[in-house]
């Protein structure tokens, strides 16, 4: 994987200079450590910092056309290159190198900005075409690599990672401050906003050009749930999905480098690694971690299981809560938006790991979103169903489920008892689980007075406002998908996905997140994403052959990481320190009180540890962002 940067000013006559360019690159050498390159063109630079995955001798960056009127600097892989190389040259452009950077800048010479309905793969690319006058930044369907941007009267900066934009001094550190609601509604960043004021992020499947002063964004792709013809033969749809997955796979494994696997203990990774050793006669490694204590809930098992299965050379490793803690303030710097995703920590170490072996690696992120594999959309389908029913006794089931609670039957009930009274809808406004969320209860006693009046919940609200107005006729498991899909999946599993492995200098895949499997996904009825109360349906019917049983049928756990119990115990004074902090408190944002009774409630009485991980993950942010302490995090 690689990174890219670049700046235009707008004015004629203001050139860029090659320094800013040159330490745009430096802070994302962690990207990109094989290679480096830049080009400047009077008020246009772009730079490249390159991990060398395909062609390793030709392949460098930026990289241009014949007669270098057109230029390109790109972060990715296209796994349908060679296809399109073919065709290329069939057209009678001459490609001089084997890389499938060089595809990009012919196929702009053929198609213009029709290029990318042509590209099959995972990219961020800036092209400019010296002879136009043109600039040219995309991003891939999904989102699965990071584009930033900052747009002024005088210029655009754009990068792979937010901090190589800081390193222009024109780019002023400023908090957008109504961000901090919709951070702490999500614990995420959806939307095209950041935390950073006039810092966005170029949204998935879209493309910004820029020509006469003038910048204009578009859309090139959304996800459709129309159904396709197949959809009403359950026989013919594993079929198709088998032979679907076996082509992206093996387009996934292409490298000239080592591959690995990252095994979850899960259907999804497993399931691809089953095509993977069907595809190749060379070593597969894979990788999973474990936690150090006997209580916490452990994936190893179910991976060693997969790992025998398939006889893959399997290596894992375990980490502490210290560990965890002592990569904390790394973990903000190279999130940088802020997420609040405590596994991405255990990405990290798991992906140190696999950097002493391999270089390339493979997960199964994006089946849950694709083939409705979380527990939360069938819960919410049949509560949705329930609704239904019983309505308008509603107000009756929601007491009885209350009741149910207080027998100490299960505490989800309480939980949904409080759902029956809200749409699905207003339960998607929020990842901190409505009514239940510190956050959500105590709002007014948190905030102070100062960041209420920056408080705006349309602008919080927005993105996932925004997502379900264009699937208000879809079913609710259709509308659920979608929206995380164009939500949850880009701007908080990605992200980590992305940041987390390339800290260690490792590009990462994800062949479920293909445009054509997500697609053929959406086409599928409903029944067989979901059957009764069976998740991901088709995917464990297309491989009850070939996944071990114990995975298959496993209820599914996410990636369990117990900082829970570590905040409640180990980390617990560390905790304090941060967030009952003089320089922590003096932000205004909160008040000292509601952050005292945060802790306190952690430690004695609910688990807030997902709220108390977010303040920690935002306190360090402003260290680290706004105030540029000079830490050294790299």
């Amino acid at each position: 994987m690689c990174a890219i940067c670049g700046k235009f000013n707008f004015q004629e006559g203001r050139p860029v200079e090659s320094a800013l360019i040159k330490r745009m690159m430096d802070v994302m050498k962690h990207r990109g450590p094989d290679e480096e390159g830049m080009y400047i063109d009077q008020r246009i630079g772009i730079g490249h910092k390159r991990l060398s995955i395909i062609d390793l001798k030709t392949g460098r960056q930026p990289m241009s056309n014949e007669d270098g009127t057109v230029w390109l600097v790109y972060n990715g892989e296209i796994y349908n290159y060679k296809a399109l190389r073919s065709y290329l040259i069939g057209r009678g452009h001459d490609l001089k190198t084997d890389s499938d950077t060089e595809v990009i800048v012919h196929l702009y010479e053929e198609y213009g900005e029709g290029l990318l309905s042509k590209l099959r793969g995972m990219f961020s690319f800036a092209l400019w075409d010296k002879k136009e006058n043109i600039l040219l930044l995309a991003r891939d369907r999904v989102g699965i690599k990071p584009l930033y941007y900052h747009l002024s009267n005088d210029s655009l900066v754009f990068a792979s990672e937010i901090k190589a934009i800081l390193e222009d001094p024109s780019v002023r550190r400023e908090v957008n401050l109504s961000g901090i609601d919709r951070f702490l509604t999500f614990l995420y960043m959806p939307g095209k906003e950041t935390l950073l004021r006039n810092v966005y992020k170029l949204s998935p499947g879209h493309y910004m050009v820029v020509k006469d002063g003038k910048v204009e964004v578009k859309q090139y792709w959304d996800l459709n749930f129309e159904e396709s013809p197949v959809g009403n033969n359950l026989k013919g749809s594993v079929t198709e999905l088998t032979e679907l997955l076996r082509e992206t796979v093996q387009a996934h494994m292409i490298s000239d480098v080592p591959v690995g696997f990252l095994l979850s203990g899960g259907v999804d990774s497993t399931a691809l690694l089953c095509f993977a050793i069907e595809e190749t006669n060379k070593d597969i490694y894979t990788f999973t971690i474990g936690f150090e204590g006997e209580h916490f809930a452990d994936e190893r098992y179910y991976a060693r299981l997969a790992a025998n299965r398939f006889g893959t050379r399997h290596y894992e490793m375990t980490i502490t809560g210290r560990d965890f803690w002592g990569f904390l303030p790394k973990y903000v710097w190279h999130i940088e938006e802020p997420v609040c995703e405590p596994p991405a920590i255990a990405l990290y170490y798991v992906s140190k790991l696999a950097k002493e072996h391999v270089k390339v690696l493979i997960s199964g992120e994006g089946g849950d979103e694709a083939f409705a594999g979380y527990q939360n959309y069938r819960n919410m389908v049949w509560l949705e169903r329930l609704k239904t029913v019983f309505n308008p006794f509603n107000d009756s089931v929601s007491k009885l489920f209350l009741s149910l609670s207080r027998l100490g039957i299960t505490k989800k009930f309480e939980r949904y008892a409080a759902l029956m009274a809200i749409p699905l809808e207003e339960y998607y406004f929020s990842r901190t689980s409505t009514p239940f969320s510190f956050f959500n209860k105590n709002r007014n006693e948190l905030y102070s007075s100062e960041l209420k009046n920056k408080v705006d919940k349309d602008f919080s609200l927005e993105p996932v406002k925004t997502s379900f107005s264009r699937v208000v006729k879809q079913n609710n498991l259709n509308k659920m998908l979608y929206v995380d899909t164009k939500t949850w999946l880009p701007d908080d599993l990605l992200v980590k996905a992305d940041k987390m492995t390339l800290v260690n200098s490792l590009e990462l895949r994800v062949p479920l997140l293909d445009h054509k499997v997500l697609e053929f996904a959406a086409g599928l009825p409903t029944n067989y994403k979901l059957g009764g109360f069976t998740t991901k349906y088709i995917l464990k019917k297309a491989f009850s052959n070939k996944v071990p049983k114990e995975i298959l049928y496993r209820r599914k756990t996410g990636f369990p990481v117990p900082y829970e119990s570590w905040f409640r115990n180990d980390l617990k004074n560390n905790i304090s320190d941060i967030l009952m902090d003089k320089r922590t408190l003096q932000r205004g944002y909160f008040k000292k009180k509601a952050i005292e009774n945060l802790i306190k409630q952690n430690s004695t009485q609910v688990d807030y540890s997902r709220e108390i991980f977010s303040l920690l993950v935002l306190e360090l942010w402003h260290r680290i962002f706004i105030e540029n302490n000079g830490i050294v995090l790299v």
